[in-house]
């Protein structure tokens, strides 16, 4: 049984349309329809938003949908379906709309286990209004989190990034972060069921995350109504995943990279957002469109680079003209024979055939258009950008440790936005060995000709000089540059240039896909024979002991990143899972979805706060 999280959270999200009644098997429906209203805040529709369209509310008798915080008439003879944050202002809009009785009765479905204060206040709100008997239910649905593929959630929290590496965050703001983060991915553990075995590397935020979710599962399995019922006996780790979690600087340069896969393109180029982007259609006027599990091209093509993807739009296209000239053949159309008269029943046939592929040619041609629009965008942008040099360029940096400084300096005088040749200037810093100190004016100055803000560079430049100075300090001063580089830099003074060399290796595979899959293997490794492991259901003496069933094998791997993560990381494990033999199952999810432009930003604040860059210069927004 391979986990899959879209179809057991849409399977729980039915589950509430229904007032959390059981589903019929072969209908998913509940056995007798009643026609209700959904209400929901901002957060609880983009968790919706990719898994349930409108016509699947109609099945499911949701006739109408609001937002929370807006104004609403009363219908008062219909039940209400709410599906909210547990926070103070929705629990109070709660009261408000149980007082006035807008609705015959309120369905209470929190995004997640409501604390008990707030539960008080709706006790209390509810009772002094006199308008208890209208609450009916109030369920935690353990649902905070955004699926957006079969194997891909996000916690949707933004600038993780900043809030765990900003030089001024307090203890407590971290421990709040880190307990956020927790509660996001216990709701993806409960929404699977499974408990994991967890790993990941010592200190920074992964093991933050990795202690305190282990200690939550804990608790939470000793609690009478156990959300894991995958049995409570110690079962084996042959059926159990791994949960791997990281943080970003773990491989930084991956969140600012350029890639050439179609799915990374998509994102970081036209801003593909809960699975949906509006591009200029051929006839002008803006086209919206949904890439989804519906849409077959997408997911077989998705992790294809841009010009295979274009050879695939242009072989279905083929194929499809072919499929009508055959049904038009068939039915004696402009190319075929006349209709023989004398073979009614054949002709017949025939007909009913053509009238029944209509429907899958029409949808077929559809996808065909939708794809064809998509990559004449991307290819106006590839062209006018220069994108396909940026992503081989910056490859061969990173592979090669460096790049000619006429190269360089070529493409930073060259085609792109301020903020591709920005990312470029990172990449550059992150993978040199050593700083050359002339070359890193050259490219200053060049990025300041281009009237880019320079914090983002500035930032990474002095966390690089850090490690290079970590690196080369005897172990005495070692720990004062520590000391005082922890106060100056907060949480994680990882390595972010932890031997860049062995980034990539020769077949450009990803740190993080190596790491993940020596974790999946279990067999002794010098990159993991140090990560911490932690079993969430073994004795708290035993945790973190060695024992043997924590090293794996594992069918199945949740990879988790802190601080953001992206397609290109999402493609790498795909490809990793699907490579292996047998093939494994790996989900991956993230703090948040950040293009190459949103986490550079994030870079750009931190740079900004330690008073770094050009100051007065224009904004990075790629103009």
């Amino acid at each position: 049984m391979s986990l899959n999280l879209r179809q057991k959270q849409t399977e729980c999200i039915a589950r509430m349309l229904n007032l959390n009644q059981p589903l019929n098997a072969t209908t998913g429906t509940a056995n007798e329809e009643v026609y209700k209203i959904l209400i929901y805040d901002k957060f609880c529709q983009n968790i919706l938003s990719p898994l349930i369209h409108v016509k699947d509310l109609r099945k499911h008798g949701v006739t109408l949908y609001f937002l929370i915080d807006k104004d609403r008439k009363p219908v008062h003879d219909v039940p209400a379906v709410y599906f909210v944050q547990p926070n103070q202002s929705n629990v109070q809009r709660i009261v408000s709309d149980a007082s006035k009785s807008l609705y015959q009765s309120l369905h209470l479905n929190f995004s997640t286990s409501i604390p008990r204060p707030l539960l008080e206040d709706l006790a209390a709100g509810t009772l002094n209004s006199d308008s208890i008997q209208r609450i009916s239910k109030v369920h935690d649905q353990y649902l905070e989190f955004v699926t957006l593929e079969d194997n891909l959630f996000s916690l949707a929290h933004k600038s993780c990034y900043v809030q765990l590496n900003d030089p001024s965050a307090g203890d407590k703001e971290i421990e709040e972060l880190v307990e956020k983060i927790v509660g996001g991915l216990f709701c993806v553990l409960a929404t699977l069921s499974v408990v994991p075995v967890i790993r990941c590397p010592r200190g920074g935020p992964a093991e933050m995350v990795a202690s305190a979710l282990d200690q939550r599962i804990r608790d939470h399995l000793l609690s009478k109504n156990n959300l894991f019922t995958e049995g409570g006996n110690f079962v084996s780790s042959f059926q159990r995943p791994v949960l791997c979690i990281f943080d970003r600087n773990f491989e930084l340069p991956v969140a600012v990279q350029h890639d050439f896969r179609y799915r990374p393109l998509v994102h970081d180029v036209l801003g593909l957002k809960l699975n949906r982007l509006s591009v200029q259609g051929e006839k002008g006027g803006m086209r919206s469109y949904e890439l989804d599990y519906a849409d077959s091209f997408w997911v077989a093509n998705g992790s294809l680079e841009f010009p295979e993807v274009a050879v695939e739009i242009e072989t279905q296209l083929n194929k499809y003209k072919k499929d009508v000239d055959d049904v038009n053949k068939r039915t004696g159309g402009t190319h075929g024979a006349e209709f023989d008269g004398t073979d009614l029943i054949g002709n017949t046939k025939h007909l009913m055939n053509a009238v029944n592929s209509l429907p899958e040619l029409t949808e077929r041609k559809q996808v065909i258009d939708k794809h064809t629009n998509i990559a004449t965008v991307l290819l106006g942008e590839i062209k006018e950008r220069s994108l396909d040099s940026y992503a081989k360029k910056e490859n061969d940096m990173l592979a090669r440790g460096g790049i000619e400084r006429g190269d360089l300096l070529g493409v930073l005088k060259g085609k792109g936005t301020k903020m591709d040749k920005l990312r470029f200037a990172i990449i550059y810093l992150i993978s040199s060995e050593s700083i050359n100190q002339s070359e890193v004016e050259a490219v200053e100055a060049a990025l300041r000709e281009s009237e880019v803000d320079t914090a983002a560079f500035q930032y990474v430049k002095k966390i690089k000089s850090l490690n290079v100075s970590l690196a080369s300090a005897n172990s005495a001063s070692r720990s004062n540059i520590v000391d005082w580089a922890e106060k100056l830099y907060g949480q994680s003074i990882s390595a972010v240039t932890a031997g860049v060399k062995n980034l990539l290796s020769n077949d450009r595979q990803l740190a993080l896909a190596r790491t993940v899959e020596a974790l999946i293997e279990g067999r002794p490794n010098p990159e993991t024979d140090s990560y911490l492991s932690f079993d969430p259901r073994a004795p708290k003496s035993a945790a973190g002991a060695s024992s043997s069933h924590l090293k794996g094998p594992f069918k199945e791997a949740i990879v988790f990143m802190i601080g953001g993560g992206n397609y290109v990381e999402y493609c790498s494990l795909q490809e990793l899972a699907q490579h292996q033999q047998p093939a494994k199952h790996i989900i991956y999810g993230t703090t948040e979805i950040l293009t190459g432009i949103d986490f550079v930003e994030q870079l750009t604040l931190l740079g900004q706060k330690m008073g770094l860059g050009n100051v007065g210069s224009s904004s990075t927004s790629a103009q």
